[in-house]
């Protein structure tokens, strides 16, 4: 009887635990006759309305990357949108195309604003989200994104920058910024100097922002994604995962968050 017992508990938590599973699915929308290529991820076993976060790719576009952190912010309670902002979900397989796909997005103003915002509108139809908690995380190109949306005054509790640039043509206006900030940058990044940081924190004083900006010693370019050892070798870019700023800074972006969140 006891193993009988034990044997059903086992089979219940089996199934309990199946039904609390992160789900994800791929999502097509458009912004000006463009496809656009997405996936959304959330947990069914949550009850209510939940803040929805959009995730914004690196250079190499939408990819496995994008969406695992996508994932990873449905385990701690959000839907989260890994978005397009390429078109049709295209990826990079070499710097010199990613180049060229970054560039065309973020020298060409309107064209990345529909694009996000056109992922912004996906998210607040989600029946799981509320639509008015929306905030935005994103991985180098994907940073400066969130951090251009931030300064155009989209309607944003919050964005998170991992490893984005931070220099802008369009700097933060006080009054304009709806988002709380966050930057998070490796010291040994050569692409993100200890000037460009020194700026961006003088830009938002300016604007009278609510923000931090962390930096990680040791931590160079792409410190969060473990593909970036063997991008970095590969390609020979200063590009290198760091375990330890990784964990830190997801820690702190997800603590951050949460606040944003919480704040009237």
């Amino acid at each position: 009887m006891k193993k009988f017992l034990l044997f059903a508990g086992l089979m219940l938590a089996a199934v309990s635990a199946s039904h609390a599973a992160v789900q994800g699915r791929e999502v097509a929308y458009s912004a000006n006759g463009t496809t656009l290529k997405g996936y959304i991820a959330y947990d069914d076993a949550a009850k209510g309305k939940r803040p929805g976060i959009l995730v914004v790719h690196e250079w190499w576009g939408h990819n496995e990357y994008a969406r695992k952190r996508a994932r990873m912010l449905a385990e701690r309670g959000y839907t989260a949108l890994a978005l397009d902002m390429y078109g049709d979900g295209k990826q990079a397989h070499h710097p010199d195309d990613a180049g060229k796909f970054a560039s065309e997005v973020s020298q060409n103003a309107p064209l990345a604003k529909a694009r996000f915002e056109a992922a912004l509108n996906l998210i607040k139809q989600e029946k799981s989200v509320d639509a008015a908690n929306i905030a935005a995380i994103g991985y180098c190109f994907g940073g400066s994104v969130v951090l251009n949306m931030a300064r155009a005054g989209e309607p944003l509790k919050a964005v998170a920058s991992f490893h984005g640039g931070l220099s802008t043509q369009q700097p933060a206006e006080r009054g304009k910024v709806n988002a709380r900030i966050a930057s998070f940058t490796g010291e040994e990044d050569p692409m993100i100097p200890a000037t460009q940081v020194a700026a961006f924190r003088q830009e938002m004083e300016k604007a009278g922002v609510t923000y931090k900006a962390v930096t990680y010693p040791g931590a160079k370019h792409a410190f969060t994604n473990p593909a970036a050892d063997e991008f970095g070798k590969k390609f020979n870019m200063p590009l290198a995962y760091n375990a330890a700023a990784d964990k830190a800074s997801w820690d702190e972006g997800l603590a951050f968050l949460a606040d944003a969140f919480k704040a009237k």
